[in-house]
């Protein structure tokens, strides 16, 4: 019977879980890595960083996997007791409403009102702060988007960037 407890206790185990699934879903990239043709380091495929990369996330894994086998791990329930989820909801909520704007105001129009609030409501900030952060990030952001990687932003029906 107590070694029912303790096999329900490992399978409980949320960071078993998070590196069983990290571990899958890094099998799957390393053979899509090999589908796409790894190639050598002096002619090196299209696959051939995604193939290495995740090959070292998936050592990673296997650690997170061992730890949590040998040294057990909080339950799943325990990771979310007293979790707030006001703020997050609102994050996700001005996300969802940005992509809305996106097209029909431009970059520019919806992603500063977009800042004001997250900076305002989510962790508040003084307004001598939030005024200029929300212009001059999303600003900053543009120029470089637009200007230096010449990526076309939805610039609006107000054609405003």
């Amino acid at each position: 019977m107590g070694d029912r407890t303790g096999a329900q206790s490992k399978l409980n185990n949320s960071e078993l879980w998070g590196g069983l699934i990290g571990l899958a879903l890094g099998v799957f990239v390393i053979w899509s890595g090999i589908k796409l043709k790894i190639g050598s380091i002096n002619d090196p495929g299209s696959g051939f960083v995604l193939h290495y990369t995740v090959m070292l996330m998936c050592v990673f894994y296997a650690t997170i996997i061992v730890a949590a086998f040998t040294e057990g791990g909080p339950t799943f329930g325990s990771r979310w007791e007293g979790t707030r989820w006001s703020k997050p909801l609102l994050v996700i909520a001005c996300l969802t409403a940005f992509s809305f704007a996106l097209d029909p105001l431009g970059f520019l129009l919806s992603a500063i009102p977009m800042m004001v609030l997250l900076l305002r409501v989510i962790d508040p900030v003084r307004w001598s702060l939030t005024i200029p952060l929300a212009i001059l990030a999303p600003l900053g952001v543009w120029w470089v988007l637009k200007r230096l990687l010449l990526i076309q932003l939805p610039s609006g029906i107000f054609e405003i960037g």
